[in-house]
């Protein structure tokens, strides 16, 4: 009797292990708690941190970048007053070769296209408009010129406005070429490079082809971009190169600027050596892992700290961050705790629900995020609300405003590009309309990603593309599912029913037909599980109807491992497939 209940208890087991394992309802966090837990956390700022704080007035979040690594996988999120504002992942091998600068070769030139295919070295060709192919100075409206120190060969390519017509002649089939990538390959889509070659430094951005130099646009106070602006013009900068100074240059003194220039040179210099020496295709220069990346881009004088759980990692930023800024070493921590570093500060709880398809907001309502190959569409539920006002009209408001935060957050956590279409409440009211708008534009201002925004048309649908260089993090975790092909449904047992009878009189028919005799045809049918049981209860009756009709011996067999719209009709003599 007990060996019984061992085996029963073993298939049971077998059965819930064939199936796809429960979804883990994960209670959401409330922001005041993660908001209260990074407070605490911030009374432990330096004491002179906090003095300047205070006599700069400045009152903004806490600002902590948590670092995990892992044999296999390293992830990093930001995150602001507790809440995850930033998420990334980069496994081992499958590194991301955004910023990669090749010397490939032109493979073919697609006047249709106004493109030319070009050889790295890689599996799929790279993508290189015409307008990309010719380095030149860009018009890129995020940052303000300041200073031009172009080449006198650069002045004369300028003058010569050369046009789509001379590409042939300048770039022929086989010409050498140096190129960046600037969008990774997604699906079969190879990879989009230009020649306008851009090194992102610390606090400036080292452009060798622009002869340029300017200043970001989101340093908005006049005072500082004046500053910043007589040291880019004392700075010695080789001719026919351009730099931009980054966000992060914001407060710095002229030596930092000084460092980071050297160290791009240095970096630069090393690349040219490649170019002149080695034959294409080949890799010149690729960007950092994304531990390296992320502290470059993010750890900027809001930042308050950088806490990592690897000690080499560790190690390896101070080294990095001590070439330029030593008293940005103070800010970086290497966390010794035994619980895991991302259930500390109950990351992993957020992670879990940022891929989740509904995504709860603090009113009551939610919004339904669903990626596909065209585009992203969310959706904005009203749920359960919570509004005080009668007749609903301040929760509407309120709750497009909170889905507006929270879609921009998503789209960042996420990592979503292209076209993403918002379905708001509708609301009557223009000046509502507006707010809706103005707090989107406000929160996707915060992304380092180029978006452009649309207002709220009249059907309520508000419509922005968000700029793609590799795929989104949920490409990257999860993968097309096998059983369905990505549809994410698959045929009911009832609609195979009635495929595989209207397949049985086909066949019947054809053989009637082929051999002239009314003798019973003998047929196996070999399917799904699922469908037989359909078809052996609800469906008896029309089996035996369709036997006498045709005057068949139908017999039916289950095989788990058919998939549930496969099936199969043999003959029961000689196992072949009836056609």
């Amino acid at each position: 009797m007990k060996e019984e209940n061992i085996q029963e208890n073993q298939n049971t087991l077998d059965e819930e292990l064939s199936k796809r394992p429960p979804e883990v309802a994960v209670e959401p966090i409330s922001v005041a708690q993660l908001n209260a837990e990074a407070k605490l956390r911030a009374k432990k700022r330096p004491l002179l941190e906090k003095i300047i704080r205070l006599l700069k007035r400045e009152e903004g979040p806490y600002k902590e970048l948590v670092i995990n690594v892992e044999p296999l996988e390293k992830r990093v999120a930001l995150l602001e007053d507790g809440l995850m504002q930033k998420f990334e992942t980069e496994h081992v091998g499958d590194e991301s070769m955004v910023g990669a600068i090749f010397k490939g070769k032109i493979q073919n030139l697609e006047p249709g296209l106004k493109a030319a295919f070009v050889d790295i070295g890689q599996p799929k060709n790279a993508f290189l408009h015409y307008w990309d192919i010719f380095p030149s100075a860009t018009n890129d409206n995020s940052y303000e010129i300041v200073r031009e120190n172009r080449s006198k060969e650069q002045k004369k390519n300028a003058a010569l406005k050369l046009s789509n017509k001379d590409i042939p002649e300048k770039f022929p089939v086989g010409t050498d070429i140096v190129i960046q990538i600037t969008k990774t390959q997604i699906g079969t889509k190879g990879p989009r490079v230009t020649t306008n070659i851009a090194i992102p430094g610390r606090y400036l951005v080292l452009m060798p082809y622009a002869g340029q130099c300017g200043i970001s646009r989101k340093i908005e106070d006049k005072r500082e971009r004046e500053r910043i602006k007589k040291i880019l013009r004392s700075m010695k900068i080789p001719e026919g190169m351009g730099v931009i100074v980054r966000t992060a240059g914001q407060g710095k003194r002229w030596t930092y600027f000084v460092r980071d220039l050297h160290i791009l040179l240095n970096i630069w210099k090393q690349i040219q050596n490649k170019i002149e020496n080695e034959p294409g295709p080949a890799l010149l220069y690729k960007e950092p892992d994304i531990i390296e990346r992320t502290v470059r881009d993010f750890l900027t004088e809001e930042t308050d700290r950088i806490l990592i759980d690897n000690k080499d990692d560790y190690e390896k930023i101070l080294a990095s961050v001590s070439e330029i800024s030593h008293r940005a070493r103070s800010k970086i921590q290497l966390y010794k705790d035994n619980i895991p570093i991302f259930e500390r500060y109950n990351i992993e709880k957020q992670i879990t629900q940022t891929f989740q398809r509904r995504v709860p907001l603090p009113s009551g309502g939610e919004i339904v995020v669903d990626e596909t190959e065209a585009l992203t569409a969310i959706d904005v539920n009203t749920g359960s609300h919570k509004g005080k006002d009668a007749d609903g009209k301040d929760f509407i408001l309120q709750a497009n405003l909170e889905a507006v935060a929270e879609s921009a957050r998503q789209v960042r956590l996420r990592n979503i590009g292209g076209l993403i279409i918002i379905d708001t409440i509708d609301m009557k009211s223009r000046k509502d309309r507006q707010a809706v708008y103005k707090k989107l534009r406000e929160e996707m201002e915060k992304d380092k990603a180029k978006s452009q925004v649309l207002p709220i048309s009249q059907l309520g649908i508000m419509q922005m593309t968000r700029q793609r260089h590799h795929q989104s993090n949920a490409s990257e975790i999860y993968s097309t599912c096998p059983y369905c092909g990505g549809k994410g449904i698959v045929k009911s047992s009832r609609t195979m029913s009635v495929e595989i009878q209207r397949k049985i009189v086909a066949i019947a028919r054809a053989i009637r037909t082929r051999e002239g005799n009314s003798n019973e045809i003998p047929m196996l049918v070999m399917l799904h599980p699922e469908n037989l049981k359909l078809m052996q209860n609800e469906d008896y009756e029309y089996l035996i109807n369709l036997e006498k009709a045709y005057n068949l011996k139908l017999t039916f067999r289950a095989d788990p491992s058919y998939h549930v719209e496969n099936f199969r009709i043999l003959d029961p003599a000689t196992n072949r497939v009836l056609r």
